[in-house]
């Protein structure tokens, strides 16, 4: 009989970082970008500090995430999804909160470099970012326990993150910063979507009333169908708006959209279920990359 080869503590940690949820950091940084470069007003370094912040933040909830649910006993050996570091006994509680701390605190500091280039308006929404980061496992009233999660990626994840990549570079918030931002959070939503359909059951047992607990697979699969429809309605908004043609290139993975939710609809396997979530986020970066290109090339 063999055993399993050991794995190290870089893999431990980059596993806890949950690298396939990072493009919900990266994505809206480019997007915020590619919007400031349509108007002129693209700035490298600025646009690397944004990226530096969501980064930090995006990994920050995730070790968060490993903590508190472990304790909260959301996540168990038994669980069907990827393995979690606290759970599975590679990471002591005690030192995945203290690297929680410590990725959060890096990113306060990287963000106060953008309250020095637009001011202190920025401030509290960095705060407020990093707050929600704990909040959204953790405190009295954890969001993700209490249905409001796909809320917390939809607008942190989204009209925040798009929204105060442009600004900082322009100084001004563009209408189109926000459907940009719309369309990104509803895509990044529905990873949180296709996780949590997944973790129905176990997340009913640890008393984690998300959507799905809530109203159920069915209601699920609606929420995701719908949230992929409406996104893909912003490239036609930016268009009505004066973006030329090449915005709609987007729109080439409607049926690929589509098909995800059938699947969705009719998975019923945890493999499966794993699948669609990490199909989610690649459709969540490629619409990234469509729409950082029609922006580009449509300005």
């Amino acid at each position: 009989m063999t055993t399993a080869p050991v794995p190290s503590a870089a893999s431990i940690w980059i596993q806890a970082a949950r690298p396939r949820t990072l493009a919900a950091a990266v994505v809206p940084v480019a997007v915020g970008s590619a919007l400031a470069a349509a108007h002129g007003v693209f700035d490298a370094p600025a646009a690397g500090i944004c990226l530096a912040f969501a980064l930090l933040v995006q990994v920050g909830t995730n070790f968060a995430n490993d903590y508190f649910d472990f304790v909260k006993g959301a996540d168990t050996p038994q669980r069907a999804g990827p393995r979690r570091a606290v759970a599975a006994g590679l990471v002591a509680p005690g030192a995945m909160l203290r690297a929680t701390a410590a990725v959060l605190a890096l990113a306060f500091l990287v963000g106060l470099l953008l309250v020095e280039k637009r001011g202190w308006i920025l401030l509290p929404v960095g705060v407020v970012s990093i707050v929600c980061a704990l909040a959204y496992t953790g405190g009295p009233w954890p969001l993700a326990y209490i249905g409001l999660g796909d809320l917390f990626v939809f607008i942190f994840f989204g009209l925040v993150a798009v929204g105060a990549t442009f600004y900082v570079q322009a100084g001004y918030l563009a209408s189109a910063a926000l459907t940009c931002g719309a369309a990104v959070g509803l895509l990044a939503a529905n990873i949180l979507v296709a996780n949590n359909y997944r973790d129905l059951e176990t997340d009913e047992r640890a008393n984690k009333r998300t959507l799905v607990v809530r109203f159920g697979r069915r209601f699920a699969v609606w929420q995701y169908g719908l949230s992929a429809l409406v996104a893909f309605c912003a490239p036609a908004g930016l268009l009505l708006a004066g973006f030329g043609w090449p915005v709609l290139l987007p729109l080439v993975l409607v049926p690929w959209g589509a098909s995800l939710t059938h699947r969705l609809a009719r998975s019923s396997e945890p493999a499966e279920q794993i699948a669609i979530l990490g199909a989610t986020a690649r459709l969540l970066a490629a619409f990234g990359v469509l729409l950082c290109a029609g922006l580009l090339l449509g300005k």
